[in-house]
């Protein structure tokens, strides 16, 4: 996906659901540099809208972004009651040897490694993540990921405790695992949650681009 297009899956007068390219900010961040973002380029033609969720930079897929304050608090409670529907597809360094199972590892800050995140059984926030193995290739798996709780780098950690890391991760990857992708391999390919208008549950899909 070219980083300066802004796949538009679908608009109203409550809701954009908008695809994010790999290496684009969610919103701006602190430093100059960092200014161009997903919610300022939607604002270019609907200055209106407003921010729900996030992915990380280097994590491309589906989001949603509301058209008023009603939209956003009802979005924004929905994501926090743990209502919406996610799906990421990523691919990992290594053979998983289940084709499914959970992850239970409760996460923090890793405050001196910040932004990193890491397990801590003692003060650690309880996190879960389900798994489903798709394929096996070259020493690879391409898995399904359905995160329960939704901290941040949960998905990348959790792949990581289980020592298969995901592809391109320059954060928590090692060199090899690094070297594999120029990319990170995580992609949010499904969201559902519920139109704050309508209150139709609405399911929205972008498929990944590797």
């Amino acid at each position: 996906m070219n980083k300066d297009h802004i796949p538009i899956i679908y608009q109203d007068d409550d809701i954009i659901v908008a695809v994010k390219p790999n290496g684009l900010l969610s919103v701006p961040g602190r430093a100059p540099e960092n200014k161009d973002c997903l919610i300022s380029r939607i604002q270019q033609t609907r200055p209106e809208a407003l921010t729900v969720h996030r992915l990380d930079c280097e994590t491309s897929g589906v989001v949603v972004l509301a058209c008023n304050k009603d939209s956003q608090r009802e979005l924004s409670r929905q994501f926090h009651d743990r209502e919406t529907q996610k799906r990421y597809i990523a691919v990992v360094d290594g053979l998983l040897a289940d084709d499914e199972g959970e992850i239970d590892l409760p996460l923090i800050a890793d405050w001196p490694n910040r932004p990193k995140q890491m397990v801590d059984f003692e003060r650690g926030k309880p996190s879960q993540t389900r798994y489903n193995v798709i394929s096996r290739s070259n020493d690879t798996t391409r898995l399904e990921l359905t995160p329960i709780t939704g901290r941040s780098h949960q998905l990348r950690v959790h792949m990581l405790s289980l020592g298969h890391a995901i592809l391109g991760d320059r954060l928590y990857g090692c060199d090899r695992v690094i070297a594999q992708s120029p990319r990170m391999l995580l992609h949010a390919l499904e969201l559902g949650f519920t139109h704050p208008t309508t209150e139709q549950f609405c399911v929205y899909q972008y498929p990944a681009e590797f």
